[in-house]
């Protein structure tokens, strides 16, 4: 699992940033955690999954790149418009490798 150096965070989950960066690093159950990343597929710009997913079989041996996490699937929506947002402002586009290029960082 990879961190993006310039998480985001939603409001509700700055309260409990570092719990919930542990429970996902130690793989346990967190009840209301989001995490956004990459795109699975060409068709996204972004994905959103529940915490809990992360802990599933299938899910376990691929390697997630972590843009963002969430308290609640409403603030992962509003938490992946606001990176979709900066991701316009900055480069005009729809483009994340562009956006993480223009930021100066990998994810």
């Amino acid at each position: 699992m990879f961190w993006y150096r310039h998480l985001y965070v939603g409001e509700k989950a700055k309260r409990h940033r570092a719990s919930i960066i542990r429970s996902i690093r130690e793989k346990t159950y967190r009840p209301g955690v989001y995490v956004i990343t990459p795109p699975s597929n060409g068709n996204n710009i972004l994905d959103i999954y529940p915490g809990y997913m992360l802990l599933l079989r299938e899910y376990r041996e691929k390697e997630f790149r972590i843009l963002g996490i969430a308290l609640g699937y409403q603030e992962a929506l509003t938490l992946a418009g606001t990176i979709v947002s900066e991701m316009y402002k900055l480069t005009g586009r729809f483009c994340l490798d562009e956006f993480l290029a223009e930021r100066g960082s990998r994810v």
